[in-house]
């Protein structure tokens, strides 16, 4: 064998591991890949059931109702379509309605999301990215709303002096 075919065995070689490695990685990701849509998408798309996805917009007024053995259901809505929502468990401290979600799971045969995640906001000023976006495409969202404060109002006047007298002590 010469040198120029052992070169070409050993890089067609190579070649075929990393291709290998890549296919088996993206076998394995491809379980765990969930996309996200809003209420109007899944309402114009026609999502089919049980496919899993990621569902974000805002917990319609209203539409709270819970049931025994930790089971609430809900809609959610991005102001153009509504899809109601079933879910089984503890729901996050912040979780109410008029607030950002999002919730992970799939549709029933029913067209019912069948909920088994649910993310809310963690403060006031934060909207699930997933959530803004879709509400900006649709030019129902404003950055900040003015809830917004300049950086001067959050500061008290007199941290200084408290900082002051803590490195004192």
């Amino acid at each position: 064998m010469t040198r120029k075919s052992r070169r070409l065995i050993l890089i067609a070689s190579c070649g075929a591991v990393l291709a290998l490695a890549l296919g088996l990685i993206l076998s394995a990701m491809s379980g765990s890949i969930v996309f996200f849509r809003s209420p109007a998408e899944v309402a114009a798309q026609g999502v089919p059931p049980g496919t899993r996805f990621r569902l974000g917009g805002l917990v319609k007024d209203g539409s709270v109702k819970r049931g025994p053995d930790q089971n609430v259901e809900f809609s959610v809505t991005d102001t153009n379509a509504t899809v109601p929502v079933q879910y089984r468990g503890l729901l996050p401290d912040l979780f109410r309605e008029g607030q950002g979600i999002v919730a992970e799971g799939s549709l029933d045969a029913g067209g019912v999301f069948r909920a088994d995640t649910v993310l809310a906001k963690h403060d006031e000023n934060y909207m699930p990215r997933e959530v803004a976006d879709a509400l900006k495409a649709q030019g129902r969202w404003q950055e900040g709303g003015g809830k917004e404060t300049p950086k001067e109002a959050v500061k008290p006047a007199s941290a200084d002096a408290t900082l002051g007298q803590r490195s004192e002590r």
